[in-house]
C-alpha cells in the first residue's frame, strides 16, 4: 500500500523532528526543575513533611535536573538512555501513591509508610489534584517527551 504524502507535508515533518530533536531535552529539563522546586517549596516553605514515597520520587526527580540541563547544555542526546529509567521509576512511585491516597485498594500499606502516613493530602485542588499527581504528571512528561525523542533517535539509525 503506498501512502500518497501532500505537498509540504513531508516538510512539516521534517520541522517537527528537528524540533523535538533540538529542544526536547531542554523541555524534560525545564519539567524536572519545575518539579523539583515544586517540592522543595512544599517541604521548605509550606513545612509539609515529605512520607516516604515522596522521598523516593525526590530521589528519582532530583538527579534529573543534572543528568537533563547537562545533556541538554551539550545537546547529547543519547543521555535519553540515562534519564528515562529515573522517570519510568518515578511514574511507577508516583502512581502507586497516588492511588495510595485517593483509593482504598493500598489503604493498610499507606499507615505504615513510616513517620508521615503516605495517604496524608497536604492539598486537595479541586478534589483530586494532590502532590503525588503533580509528580506523576512531571515524570509522565518527561517520560513522553525521552521517548519521543529515543524513538527518533533509533529511526534515524
Amino acid at each position: 500500500m503506498h501512502v500518497k504524502i501532500e505537498p509540504g507535508e513531508e516538510q512539516y515533518r521534517l520541522k517537527s523532528n528537528s524540533f523535538l530533536k533540538n529542544n526536547a531535552l531542554h523541555m524534560a529539563w525545564a519539567i524536572s526543575v519545575v518539579a523539583t522546586l515544586g517540592s522543595l517549596y512544599f517541604s521548605e516553605i509550606m513545612d509539609f513533611t515529605p512520607c516516604k514515597l515522596c522521598w523516593y520520587q525526590r530521589i528519582l526527580m532530583y538527579p534529573l535536573v543534572l543528568i537533563l540541563g547537562i545533556a541538554a547544555t551539550r545537546k547529547d542526546n543519547k543521555q535519553v538512555i540515562y534519564a528515562l529509567p529515573f522517570s519510568v521509576w518515578g511514574m511507577g512511585i508516583s502512581l502507586y501513591h497516588y492511588l495510595m491516597q485517593k483509593t482504598s485498594l493500598f489503604k493498610e500499606a499507606a499507615s505504615k509508610c513510616g513517620i508521615v502516613a503516605c495517604d496524608q493530602d497536604y492539598i486537595d485542588w479541586l478534589g483530586f489534584i494532590t502532590i503525588p499527581l503533580l509528580a506523576f504528571t512531571a515524570f509522565t512528561l518527561i517520560t513522553v517527551i525521552l521517548g519521543l525523542l529515543w524513538a527518533q533517535m533509533r529511526k534515524e539509525r
